[in-house]
């Protein structure tokens, strides 16, 4: 049982680390700096819809995270 937690443990990492990296940032950062940012708002309007499920699905993915590390903990 151990390490099956285990290692549904480590692929729920790996997969939330995944998600975190998918999602766009919220600040223009330099390149906004440079162009002006006008360019981004225009080409991210795409995004936003794929940015909300990314949101949500970090959200349970993150989670699910927390109860296999408290479970774990507890099974210790």
């Amino acid at each position: 049982m151990m390490l099956a937690l285990s290692i549904i443990h480590m692929l729920s990492a790996v997969v939330l680390i995944a998600i975190i990296l998918l999602q766009s940032g919220k600040t223009p950062g330099l390149s906004g700096a440079i162009t002006g940012g006008s360019t981004e708002t225009f080409m991210a309007k795409g995004n936003k819809s794929l940015d909300k499920k990314l949101a949500r699905v970090t959200k349970w993915v993150a989670t699910g995270f927390a109860l296999i590390t408290l479970v774990i903990n507890l099974v210790l």
